[in-house]
C-alpha cells in the first residue's frame, strides 16, 4: 500500500485535486531469496558466488553464516574465489532490518576429484603364508570413487573393488601393489602398499661339489639352500649326531676321509618355522690295511689243506689276486688261495693284491713251509763199482724231508752202526759183506733204503 496518494473535490461549478501524501509501510524482511552463481554442479576450484536479497522497509542488512561457525560476510554475497571440498555445508542468509530479521539456508555440496588414497591392512604386522589378507583403499570424493588395484609392472587390475583380498595368502603374492580412485572429476594419483608374505623355509636343497665320485682326500663342500622369509638359517648334522658340525649353508671337507661316509641332514628355520633333508656321502678310497690269514695257522703238513685269506678295507670293494714270489701269472683272483692237498712244491712265499678303481695295493710275503717226512731214501757207495777187500768205502743215504731228516745206519741183525748220512769203511773187510739199511728219520716218519755189500 505505499506510495503516493491525493484526493479530488467537485461540484458542479468545478474539480479540485489536492497535493500528493506520501505512505511508506514499514514492514520487515520477507523471506530472504538465495542463488548460486554459476547455477548447476559446483566443482572444487571454481568461483562460486552466493547472493541473498530479502524485500524489506526499511531495506534489509544480510549476514552470511555456515552452520555452526561466525559470520562469514556482511554483505549480500558470500564469494568463494576458489571453492574446496571442505566449503560444502548448509550456509545461512539471515536478512535484517529494524522491524526484525528472517533466516534462509542453502545447501552447497562441492563436487571434487578423489584424494590421494589410504590404504590399510586387515592384519597388522607381520603376514604370513596362508592367512587371509584384506588390503582396503578409500580415498575422500564427491561423489564416490570407484577403485581399481593394480600389481606393480602388471597392467591388469587385480581388483575393481575397495578391498583386495587374499583368502590364503602365497609367497608369490608378495610385491608393491597399488589402488587409485576414480570418479567423473578425476583420477587420483596411486597410493602403493608394499606386501613381504612371510613362510617357513621350503623343502631344502643339497648339493654335493665337485658332483660324482668322491675320493678320500679331495675337497668336498655340501650346499643347503631353501626359499625361504624371512631368510632361513641353516645348520648341518651327521644323522645320530648332536653335535652341530655347521652353522653355514656350507659343510665344507677340507680332506674328506673314510670315516666322513654316512648320512648327513641339513635343517633350514626362521621365525616362521624348519625343514630338513639329507644327503649321503660314500667316500671312495684306495685298498688299505692289507692282511693275509692263513688256516690252519700252525704247521702245514703234506697232504693237507691250507687256506690263505687276503682282506683290506676299500670303498668300492676290492678285486683281489694272489701270487707266488717272482711267479708272473695269478693264481687265483679270489679273495681265497686254496690248497686242498698241499704239496712240498707249493713251498714258497705268496703275496695278494688289492685292488679297486682308485688305487692297488699289495700284503706283506706270506711264507708257506710244507712239512713232509722223509721220502725214500737214495743210497750210494763210493767208490763205485767192485768192492775190494782192505779199500775204503762210503755209504751215504740221502733222503728228501722236512724238516730235514736224520740217519741211522743198520747191518742186518745189528744195531746202529752210524748216525750219519754217512757210513764209512776204512779199511772195509770180507765179514763186511752184508745186507745194510739206512733209515731216515724225522718227527713226522722214517723211511727203510736196503743195500747189500758184496766185499771181493
Amino acid at each position: 500500500d505505499s506510495g503516493e496518494y491525493y484526493c479530488t473535490a467537485q461540484n458542479k461549478v468545478g474539480r479540485k485535486k489536492s497535493e500528493y501524501t506520501s505512505i511508506d509501510v514499514k514492514y520487515n524482511p520477507k523471506s530472504p531469496s538465495v542463488s548460486v552463481s554459476p547455477s548447476g554442479e559446483i566443482t572444487e576450484g571454481t568461483a562460486v558466488t552466493l547472493t541473498c536479497s530479502s524485500e524489506a522497509n526499511p531495506a534489509a542488512t544480510f549476514v552470511w553464516y555456515k552452520k555452526n561457525s561466525q559470520a562469514l560476510s556482511k554483505n549480500p554475497q558470500l564469494i568463494f574465489s576458489s571453492i574446496q571440498s571442505s566449503d560444502s555445508g548448509e550456509y545461512y542468509c539471515r536478512a535484517v532490518n529494524k522491524l526484525g530479521s528472517t533466516l534462509k539456508s542453502i545447501t552447497i555440496d562441492v563436487k571434487y576429484a578423489p584424494k590421494p588414497p589410504s590404504v590399510s591392512v586387515s592384519s597388522p604386522g607381520e603376514i604370513t603364508e596362508g592367512t587371509s589378507v584384506t588390503l582396503t583403499c578409500s580415498s575422500d570424493a564427491n561423489p564416490a570413487a570407484t577403485y581399481v588395484w593394480y600389481k606393480l609392472n602388471n597392467q591388469t587390475p587385480v581388483s575393481t573393488d575397495s578391498q583386495l583380498s587374499f583368502s590364503s595368502i602365497q609367497p608369490a603374492d608378495s610385491g608393491e601393489y597399488y589402488c587409485t580412485a576414480e570418479n567423473r572429476l578425476g583420477t587420483s594419483t596411486p597410493t602403493n602398499i608394499s606386501v613381504d608374505v612371510k613362510y617357513a623355509p621350503k623343502p631344502p636343497s643339497v648339493s654335493v661339489r665337485p658332483s660324482g665320485e668322491i675320493k678320500e682326500g679331495t675337497s668336498v663342500t655340501l650346499t643347503c639352500s631353501s626359499d625361504a622369509n624371512p631368510a632361513a638359517t641353516f645348520v648341518w648334522y651327521k644323522t645320530n649326531g648332536r653335535i652341530p658340525l655347521s652353522k653355514e649353508p656350507q659343510l665344507v671337507f677340507r680332506s674328506i676321509q673314510p670315516s666322513d661316509s654316512g648320512q648327513y641332514y641339513c635343517i633350514a628355520a626362521n621365525t616362521v618355522g624348519t625343514t630338513s633333508e639329507y644327503v649321503s656321502i660314500n667316500v671312495n678310497y684306495a685298498p688299505k690295511f692289507v692282511s693275509v690269514m692263513v688256516s690252519p695257522s700252525n704247521e702245514f703238513r703234506e697232504g693237507g689243506s691250507v687256506t690263505l685269506i687276503c682282506s683290506s678295507d676299500a670303498n668300492p670293494a676290492a678285486q683281489y689276486s694272489w701270487y707266488k714270489k717272482n711267479g708272473q701269472k695269478p693264481l687265483s683272483s679270489e679273495q681265497q688261495l686254496s690248497f686242498s692237498s698241499i704239496q712240498p712244491s707249493d713251498s714258497g712265499e705268496y703275496y695278494c693284491t688289492v685292488q679297486n678303481k682308485v688305487g692297488r695295493k699289495k700284503s706283506e710275503y706270506t711264507s708257506i713251509d710244507v712239512k713232509y717226512d722223509p721220502k725214500p731214501p737214495s743210497v750210494s757207495v763210493s767208490p763205485s763199482g767192485e768192492i775190494t777187500e782192505g779199500t775204503a768205502v762210503t755209504l751215504t743215504c740221502s733222503s728228501d724231508a722236512n724238516p730235514a731228516a736224520t740217519f741211522v745206519w743198520y747191518k742186518r741183525n745189528s744195531q746202529a752202526l752210524s748216525k750219519n748220512p754217512q757210513l764209512i769203511f776204512n779199511s772195509i773187510q770180507s765179514s763186511d759183506s752184508g745186507e745194510y739199511y739206512c733209515r731216515a728219520v724225522n718227527k713226522l716218519g722214517s723211511t727203510l733204503k736196503p743195500i747189500t755189500i758184496v766185499v771181493k
